[in-house]
């Protein structure tokens, strides 16, 4: 048999991804390139800059692995037509099944909200709500941190998004990277490679972004003052406490159940004491689970055809804006608070009530220890910060209620 070796190189060259990029260069190629360099950008900030590593490394090596042609390992144009109402595909996922990559049926599990809400679950399997219980007052904080969800949302529509479309962009504000992403997928599922990054950024820089704010709103004095030691909580309290929340705020906002449930039911398998195997598997190989399947199936939707454009960039100014101004009202609302009480609240904790636990806490307590070393707030700030997770989940609920269809 005769082998042409000439043509066997042609041939795989053909078939191969270098190819792709060079025919395809002026049809889209160029867009492949760009995003394979942001890509390699990101990894340096997760791995280098050690900007959430555990979730950032995972979105650059998905966005890498989708832009590389010829891979199929995602395709943008089956979930176009799973989004189209005019599609016969529109909500099967029976092309996505047959004609699916792997990251495809990654993505799967983030369409479904399954990824997010288990999250969730190893969130609340991590979470002690015992400094909110102490001092149920946080609860106004982690409200009043909930501020720029809303006003980023209003900046959208001045810029021309969507209601959902900015009601995606506006959840920024609330500092919960699986919110974000849970919301988003329901209602912008465009915008959510945008929108991932943009939050998760935001987050890793927290120590960053917050202590200017927090010096701008309150005097030296103010970040001086010490707080009182909060009263002990009883393993009753932590137990009723996930029930009773569970019950009240799906009733209220049903739309919110699922991130709700499942961040409570973590909760509860922390605090019952009967169940500690399950919360260790939700704390710790679940939740690593889950994060590599999340990570890489966002990334993966960071396609230069949607990601390089115009709106990308809106997206990253109105997610700085909303976290700044979502870190300013719970400032605001910890300024209220220390007037009310007669300066027995200091106000820097609630800058703590955006949803970034434990790390806005932490920089609530650093700045406060930088004006008074003998100062700790961290267990104060705690109360604010879990509150802040809560309250982002409602604020989440309260939007694709309206929004959802």
């Amino acid at each position: 048999m005769n082998i042409n070796i000439g043509e066997v190189l042609l041939n795989l060259w053909n078939k191969s991804g270098f190819a792709a990029l060079s025919v395809g260069f002026m049809d889209g190629g160029w867009q492949n390139l760009v995003m394979i360099a942001i890509a390699c950008g990101l990894l340096y900030l997760g791995i280098v800059k050690k900007f959430e590593p555990l979730l950032m490394v995972g979105i650059a090596f998905g966005c890498l692995l989708s832009n590389l042609p010829m891979g199929g390992l995602y395709h943008q144009e089956l979930w176009t037509a799973f989004m189209d109402p005019a599609s016969n595909a529109y909500h099967s996922y029976g092309a996505i099944l047959r004609e699916g990559g792997l990251l495809d049926f990654f993505y799967i599990g983030v369409k479904t909200s399954i990824y997010p809400c288990l999250i969730f679950m190893g969130v609340g399997a991590m979470t002690d709500f015992g400094p909110l219980l102490s001092n149920p007052k946080s609860l106004l904080l982690g409200a009043a941190a909930q501020m720029g969800v809303f006003v980023a949302f209003f900046g959208g529509i001045l810029l021309g998004f969507t209601g959902p479309e900015a009601a995606s962009i506006g959840i920024i504000g609330g500092a919960d990277g699986p919110t974000a992403i849970f919301l988003t997928t329901k209602l912008a599922p465009h915008l959510l490679g945008a929108i991932a990054v943009a939050a998760y950024s935001y987050m890793a820089l927290i120590p960053m972004i917050q202590p200017p704010i927090m010096n701008l709103l309150t005097t030296p004095e103010q970040r001086k003052i010490k707080m009182v030691q909060t009263r002990a909580v009883s393993k009753a309290e932590k137990i009723i406490f996930p029930i009773v929340v569970t019950i009240f705020v799906a009733l209220l906002m049903p739309d919110t159940a699922p991130l709700i449930g499942c961040l409570m039911l973590g909760n509860l398998a922390k605090e019952t004491g009967v169940t500690d195997r399950l919360s260790d598997t939700m704390q710790n190989a679940l939740m690593n689970i889950v994060t590599i399947l999340l990570s890489t199936s966002v990334g993966a939707t960071m396609v230069g055809s949607t990601f390089l454009t115009a709106q990308t960039l809106k997206i990253v100014v109105l997610g700085v804006v909303a976290f700044g101004i979502s870190t300013a009202g719970g400032l605001l609302g910890g300024l209220v608070m220390c007037k009310l009480t007669k300066g027995k609240v200091n106000p820097l904790i609630g800058s703590a009530g955006v949803s970034a636990v434990p790390m806005a806490a932490r920089v609530s307590n650093m700045v406060g220890q930088k004006n008074n070393p003998s100062n700790f707030l961290l267990m104060h700030a705690m109360g604010p910060n879990v509150a802040g997770v809560i309250g982002s989940a409602i604020a989440a609920g309260f939007l694709l209620s309206v929004f959802g269809g």
